[in-house]
C-alpha cells in the first residue's frame, strides 16, 4: 500500500534544532520530519528575502542572514544527531545539501555584503557585485533542486507518493527572484550612466575645465545609449515604472550636459581669466599700472560679480533637479519592490 506525503516545494532549503537523538518508524515518517524542517528554516530564508526587499537598515538584513545561518547551523546538528531511515545515504545527502547552504550563506553572502560596501565606487565594482549575488541565488536555487531529486528518489524507493503543493512561500520566493532580477538589470542601467554624474560633479567641485568637458560629454554619450537600450528594455509584469523612472533621469543627464555644463565650464573660465588678471595687476607697481590695466580689471570684476549670482542660482536649480529626480528614482524602486514583493 502506497503512503502518501504532501511535498511543499520551495526555493530555499533548511532545518530547525533537535536537542536529542530521533528515531523513525517508516520512511514516511522521516521524510515529513525533513519536509518539516525543510519549511521551518525557508521561512526564514523568506525574512531575508523580504529584509533585502523592504529593509533600508543594513543591520537588520544581515541580522536577518545571521539568524537564517543559526538555524542552518541547528539544523545540522539535529539532522546529525537523529538516525536515518533504511541507512544513511539520504541522510548524508540531506546534510551535504545543508552543508552546502550554509557556506553559501557564510562565504558567498559574507563576500557580497563586503562587495556591496565598494560598490558604489566604479561601475566595474558594481556589475561585480549584482553578478556575484546572482551567481550566489543560482547556486541556492541549484542546491534546491538536487535536494528535491534526493527527496523524490527516497520517496520513490519506499513507495511513498508526493502530493505536490507549490506553497505560498515557494511562489513568493521564486517571485522574488523575477522581481530582483528586473530591478537589478533597471539599476545597473542606471548606475552606469549615473556614475559618470559622479565624476563630471567631482571635477567641477576641483575646478577642472578639461575634465569637466570630458566627463559632460561622456555623460551625454551614456545617457543617450542608455535611453536607446530602455526601448527594447523587458518589463516586469508590464510595469513600466522603473523604466519610465530611469527615463527621466537619463534625460535630465543629457539636459544638465547639453545645457548647463557649458553655462558651468563659461563661469569657470571667466573666474579664471579675472583672477589671471587679478594677479598680473597686483605683480605691477602702482606707479606701473595704466588706466587701461585698471579699467579692464574693474569691468571683469563687474562682469565675474554679475556671473557668480547666475551661477549660484544655477547650481542651486541642478542640485534641487536632480535631488528630485534621485528621490523619485528611490521612490520608484520602493513602490515597484513593496508591490512585487508581498511583506507576509
Amino acid at each position: 500500500m502506497k503512503q502518501k506525503l504532501l511535498f511543499i516545494s520551495l526555493l530555499a532549503i533548511g532545518f530547525s534544532p533537535l536537542l536529542h537523538a530521533q528515531q523513525f518508524k517508516n520512511a514516511l515518517d522521516y521524510l515529513e520530519f525533513i519536509s518539516s524542517e525543510q519549511e521551518i528554516i525557508t521561512k526564514n530564508m523568506w525574512k531575508y528575502t523580504k529584509a533585502i526587499a523592504h529593509s533600508k537598515n543594513e543591520r537588520s538584513v544581515d541580522g536577518s542572514r545571521n539568524s537564517l545561518i543559526k538555524s542552518i547551523e541547528r539544523a545540522i546538528s539535529k539532522i546529525e544527531r537523529a538516525e536515518g531511515f533504511d541507512g544513511d545515504t539520504y541522510k548524508n545527502q540531506v546534510l551535504e545539501n545543508l552543508r552546502l547552504n550554509e557556506s553559501l550563506m557564510k562565504q558567498d553572502y559574507e563576500k557580497i555584503i563586503d562587495m556591496k560596501a565598494v560598490a558604489e565606487q566604479s561601475y566595474d565594482q558594481m556589475e561585480a557585485y549584482i553578478l556575484a549575488r546572482e551567481l550566489a541565488d543560482k547556486k541556492m536555487a541549484e542546491a534546491q533542486q538536487e535536494y528535491e531529486t534526493h527527496f523524490y528518489a527516497y520517496a520513490a524507493k519506499h513507495n511513498i507518493d508526493i502530493i505536490e503543493n507549490e506553497s505560498d512561500l515557494g511562489k513568493k520566493m521564486a517571485i522574488s527572484s523575477e522581481v530582483f532580477k528586473h530591478y537589478n538589470d533597471m539599476y545597473l542601467r542606471f548606475f552606469k550612466v549615473n556614475i559618470n554624474d559622479v565624476y563630471l560633479w567631482e571635477a567641477i567641485e576641483k575646478g577642472d575645465v578639461g575634465a569637466i568637458q570630458q566627463n559632460g560629454n561622456a555623460l551625454q554619450q551614456v545617457a543617450a545609449e542608455g535611453l536607446k537600450m530602455l526601448k527594447d528594455a523587458t518589463l516586469y509584469k508590464n510595469d513600466p515604472s522603473l523604466v519610465e523612472a530611469t527615463q527621466t533621469a537619463f534625460n535630465f543627464f543629457i539636459e544638465e550636459s547639453q545645457t548647463s555644463i557649458p553655462e558651468v565650464v563659461a563661469f569657470l573660465l571667466l573666474n579664471d581669466e579675472v583672477e589671471s588678471i587679478k594677479t598680473t595687476l597686483e605683480k605691477t607697481p602702482e606707479r606701473k599700472r595704466t588706466k587701461e590695466q585698471i579699467d579692464g580689471y574693474n569691468r571683469k570684476v563687474k562682469e565675474i560679480n554679475k556671473a557668480i549670482g547666475n551661477y549660484n542660482k544655477l547650481m542651486a536649480a541642478l542640485n534641487k533637479d536632480r535631488q528630485q529626480i534621485i528621490n523619485n528614482l528611490n521612490l520608484a524602486n520602493e513602490k515597484f519592490l513593496a508591490k512585487h514583493i508581498p511583506k507576509d
